[in-house]
């Protein structure tokens, strides 16, 4: 990899070969200059053989050749004729070309660089059971004119043993007791960081308490967290002034979520006659998002090739060095992680710590447990967690509250009888989780947050579904729960928190529920 390719002369520039498992810009491999650049502005594609050959132009746009069996791939505005990826060409890998071993993880990629808008990547959407997955189809699917995505975007359900086989290899890694193991001192050390920030805000004002309104802040934080365990990298976004790209990557994961929602009920094909201001937006804030994974994936396949000592790096590097799964899968995956888990977490820890707030005996109660658990002696992070049952019951009690997503949704795949009305198959049957939630035909004393109601055994079956159930529970579950259960140990174990009012909050359903205003908590550090 990253050895030096022909030259074509002319007006062509330099050809540089590429083993197809990488996407994005220049880095430098092993003594070797790699071009790479998306074909949208500068880089045109030439395929030889079964390898890709990619050629920077110096210029802003240029042609693609195909040769044989070549596949231009990577070129995020061309139609996906040209950028499918067709994942089962994968036996003469691109390193045999270039006169490298196989026996590689990377081999097993071939040259599936694909695109997000790729048909692998469209996919993305079919691996959720949250309304989170539609945000990835909006941009994945919405800028391409080829028949299948349309279909997928009409069609987003798929129960195929492709998805299937997907979804095995991803659960292994996000999903398994040993996978969310692997990563959670990584949500710890987040967590960490974030309450030791609130100390030193609170040095800088002088005073012993801390009184604002922490939803942008939690913002951070589970962006901060996510980006650490799927990218093995710190974005430093709770640093009083983050970096450049730090900032630009958080203000595209904003206007991506800010944008969302109305779109959704907008023609796909109107909204790209029109190319209005929102879309292309959303378009941009896209492309940074994918563009941070690809510079990912560089740094991960550079680790690689120089041969350094490895330990755990999140996981993306795991998905990408297993090679399972087609890079452009893991692309894709990884990516939508990383738009579906921000707000989906920031806005369930505002409403915990607002209850809490205005329920000092359950916030009391909580602190015992963790303090109970540290004493135990146990430093396995699983361990401690594992010892907190009545922290995971505040946390289904509040989104027993406060769902995320106000349903949820499944089409029986046979005629099912449910209370004497025939179903038949095909039909969108739909869990209202917020009227569930607070009915007390369900729930005794609903209005009440009372995390022990979830402590009672079978009287407490299946009645939490925030998640989902069963193959198609949302797959970054342990993620959000280990990331707000650890993020709730460490800010109790530092901080009491207190709300002047204890009136209700009103809500709004913005693609997600959320605060009609968020609440003002005070902090205050123990001694």
């Amino acid at each position: 990899m990253g050895r030096r390719g022909s030259e074509l002369g002319g007006s062509m520039g330099t050809v540089w070969a590429l083993c197809g498992v990488l996407c994005g810009r220049g880095v430098d491999l092993l003594g070797g200059t790699v071009w790479v650049r998306h074909g949208a502005r500068c880089g045109c594609n030439v395929g030889h053989g079964v390898c890709m050959v990619w050629v920077h132009c110096g210029a802003r746009r240029g042609c693609c050749v195909g040769r044989e069996h070549g596949h231009a791939m990577g070129a995020p505005r061309a139609h996906h004729g040209h950028t499918s990826g067709h994942h089962e060409h994968t036996t003469d890998t691109p390193r045999t070309h270039h006169g490298h071993d196989t026996d590689t993880p990377w081999a097993h990629h071939g040259y599936t660089t694909g695109t997000p808008r790729a048909h692998r990547g469209c996919s993305v959407a079919l691996l959720r059971d949250t309304p989170w997955a539609q945000r990835a189809r909006v941009a994945l699917c919405w800028r391409c004119r080829c028949r299948q995505c349309a279909e997928l975007a009409a069609h987003p359900v798929s129960n195929g043993e492709e998805w299937r086989a997907d979804r095995v290899l991803l659960n292994k890694e996000v999903i398994s007791p040993e996978g969310t193991r692997k990563f959670l001192p990584f949500l710890d050390t987040v967590a960490r960081d974030f309450a030791a920030a609130m100390h030193r805000r609170m040095e800088r004002t002088g005073r012993r308490l801390l009184t604002l309104d922490l939803h942008r802040d939690l913002f951070r934080f589970t962006l901060e967290a996510s980006s650490y365990a799927l990218y093995g990298e710190r974005l430093g976004l709770l640093e009083e002034a983050p970096d450049a790209e730090a900032q630009r990557f958080i203000g595209a994961v904003e206007t991506m979520l800010r944008t969302t929602l109305p779109l959704l009920f907008v023609p796909p094909g109107l909204v790209r006659c029109l190319n209005h201001r929102l879309w292309r937006e959303h378009v941009a804030a896209w492309d940074t998002i994918f563009q941070h994974a690809d510079k990912c994936i560089q740094s991960i396949y550079q680790e690689f090739c120089l041969g350094r000592p490895r330990s755990y790096s999140g996981i993306m590097a795991e998905l990408l060095l297993q090679a399972e799964l087609p890079l452009d899968s893991v692309r894709a995956n990884i990516t939508e992680f990383t738009a579906g888990g921000v707000d989906t977490t920031a806005i369930p820890l505002l409403f915990t710590l607002f209850e809490l707030a205005r329920n000092p005996p359950v916030q009391a109660a909580l602190r015992a447990e963790i303090r109970a658990a540290e004493a135990g002696g146990g430093q396995e992070l699983q361990a401690v967690l594992g010892a907190l049952p009545l922290l995971r019951a505040a946390l289904k009690e509040t989104l027993r509250l406060y769902p995320v997503g106000i349903t949820v949704q499944r089409y029986p795949t046979r005629d099912v009888v449910l209370h004497n009305y025939r179903v038949p198959a095909g039909t969108l049957c739909q869990v209202s989780l917020y009227a569930m939630g607070r009915s007390p035909a369900v729930f005794p004393h609903p209005e009440r947050y009372e995390p022990a109601r979830w402590l009672g055994g079978e009287r407490a079956a299946f009645k939490a579904l925030a998640f989902g159930f069963g193959a198609r529970q949302c797959i970054g579950r342990r993620l959000a729960e280990a990331e707000m259960m650890l993020f709730l140990l460490h800010v109790l174990r530092n901080f009491s928190v207190e709300t002047a009012s204890t009136e209700d909050l009103g809500t709004v359903f913005g693609f997600i529920l959320m605060p009609e205003k968020p609440p003002l908590l005070t902090f205050r550090p123990l001694e």
